[in-house]
C-alpha cells in the first residue's frame, strides 16, 4: 500500500482543498468568478491544487504525480514551473497577451506561497465559508480528483462508479451523473468538464 506523506501532521487532499480555495480567494472571490463566467477554471485549479501540494509537500517527482492524478507528466511539469509572478501580472491586467505559463499552475503556487507564509497550510481551519461553497455547488471538484487520485486514465464508467460511489454532487448521486457520460474518459479534467456540463444540463 502506498503511503501518501503526511508532512506537520497535515495531508494532502487537506492541504490541496486549502490551496484550492485561497486560489479562488486570489482571484477574487467566488462571486468574481460568477461575474466573468470563469468558473470553467475550477476544474484546472483544483487539479493544480493537487499538483503543487503533491510536489512541494509530499515531495513527489512528475511522473508520479502524472500517475496519481492521471495526467501527463509535461503538464505535472507545466503546472509545478509556472512562473506566478507573470500570472499575477496578467490576472491583475498588467499583461495585455495571456502569457505561455500554465494559468491555473501560476494561481495554485501563489496561494500555496501565501497559506506557507502566513502559516496557514497545516491549520485545521479552513477559512473560506463550506456553505458557500456548498451552495454555489463547487465543492465537488476537489472530492471528485481526491476520489480518483491513482486511477490510470482513460477511464471507462465502470471504474469511476467504483471510485465515486455514495458521493452526491449538487444533490444528484455521482453514480447517475456518471451514467449519462460518454466514454472513456481521457483526463481528470475532462471528466471533471463533463460533469460540470451534465449538471447545467
Amino acid at each position: 500500500m502506498e503511503v501518501i506523506a503526511r508532512p506537520k501532521g497535515g495531508n494532502v487532499d487537506k492541504m490541496a482543498e486549502k490551496v484550492f480555495f485561497e486560489s479562488i480567494k486570489l482571484l477574487g472571490g467566488l462571486k468574481k468568478l460568477i461575474e466573468y463566467r470563469n468558473l470553467t477554471w475550477l476544474p484546472s485549479l483544483a487539479e493544480a491544487a493537487y499538483v503543487i501540494v503533491l510536489k512541494n509537500e509530499a515531495f513527489k517527482t512528475y511522473k508520479e504525480i502524472a500517475k496519481e492524478l492521471g495526467i501527463t507528466e509535461q503538464t505535472a511539469k507545466n503546472i509545478a514551473t509556472a512562473d506566478e509572478q507573470e500570472v499575477k501580472k496578467y490576472i491583475e491586467g498588467e499583461l495585455e497577451e495571456r502569457p505561455r505559463e500554465h494559468i491555473a499552475g501560476g494561481i495554485a503556487k501563489l496561494a500555496y506561497k501565501k497559506l506557507k507564509e502566513e502559516g496557514k497550510l497545516d491549520e485545521e481551519e479552513v477559512e473560506i465559508k463550506h456553505d458557500e461553497i456548498e451552495v454555489l455547488g463547487i465543492d465537488w471538484a476537489v472530492h471528485v480528483l481526491a476520489r480518483i487520485k491513482g486511477l490510470d486514465f482513460p477511464v471507462e464508467k465502470d471504474q469511476l462508479i467504483e471510485r465515486l460511489k455514495g458521493l452526491v454532487i449538487k444533490g444528484k448521486k455521482a453514480e447517475e451523473i456518471l451514467e449519462k457520460l460518454e466514454y472513456p474518459i481521457k483526463t481528470p479534467a475532462e471528466l471533471l468538464h463533463k460533469i460540470k456540463v451534465h449538471l447545467e444540463e
